[in-house]
């Protein structure tokens, strides 16, 4: 999954994008280059982050998603915590709903995914993204996120989503700490129990700065290729990532050495 930021303040590439001509040219060149899926978003929830209106992140992502409706032929998600936004994505074209508030921050949210059976993702996250890495944490990482996701779970399905159309992220980097998301990567098995496709989206986040003695987010490549790999042995299903071309490669070794295992 190629995450496409048309923002002017992601964590990694605030700014780039937030051209139309330039996100469209990099939404090409991830699918040329091996993405199975494109992830859209127009609000940014790095840390310390503050929500937008629905409005401002329409205007943000309609121009780019009325151009890639026509010409992508991979499956496009939004990444939004706004029902409206999510309406309007899929009316131009999106086929999967990426919420990291697991459908709690918009109640409309619900029907929306209901009502039009979209893949939805939800997400784990203590907290809200401005004060998220704040604190407190979980004292157990792993019994707080497999519960959290669980719970996740049976609220869309009372609200009438079928459980096949759920896909469950652990959250890294939402509201835990640097050695707890390298523990949710040692323990993806215990959330894949859960019996839905899991995504991980670790690309070039700050622990993984933080253990290379502080290099800036736009070079973290390699620290991310190690938790690509790890997520897909651990399970993951889809991986979610900035630098496509590299982690395409890393991912087709990684799913050769899967089949070898048997």
């Amino acid at each position: 999954m190629g995450v496409l930021n048309v923002t002017p303040d992601s964590f990694s590439d605030g700014g780039t994008f937030l051209d139309t001509e330039a996100a469209v040219a990099r939404a090409l060149e991830m699918e040329r280059t091996g993405a199975d899926i494109l992830d859209i978003g127009g609000e940014s929830t790095r840390p310390g982050s503050r929500r937008i209106s629905s409005e401002e992140e329409l205007r943000r992502i309609s121009p780019v998603l009325k151009i890639l409706g026509r010409k992508l032929k991979i499956p496009i998600s939004v990444d939004t915590r706004n029902a409206a936004v999510a309406k309007a994505a899929i009316d131009l074209g999106a086929e999967i709903v990426n919420d990291v508030s697991a459908l709690r921050a918009d109640p409309d949210m619900a029907g929306i995914a209901r009502d039009r059976h979209m893949p939805i993702i939800l997400m784990h996250m203590r907290g809200e993204p401005g004060s998220m890495q704040k604190g407190p944490f979980a004292r157990n990482v792993m019994r707080d996120v497999v519960k959290g996701l669980r719970d996740a779970m049976l609220r869309v399905m009372r609200a009438g989503i079928d459980r096949t159309q759920i896909l469950l992220d652990p959250g890294i980097g939402f509201g835990k700490n640097f050695q707890q998301n390298f523990e949710i990567l040692a323990r993806l098995p215990e959330l894949v129990k859960l019996g839905r496709p899991v995504v991980v989206g670790a690309s070039r986040k700050g622990f993984i700065g933080a253990a290379l003695g502080g290099v800036p987010s736009d070079k973290r490549a390699w620290g991310t290729a190690a938790t690509v790999t790890a997520s897909i042995l651990g399970g993951a299903h889809i991986v979610r990532v900035h630098d496509v071309d590299e982690m395409a490669q890393v991912a087709k070794i990684t799913d050769r050495i899967l089949t070898a295992r048997g």
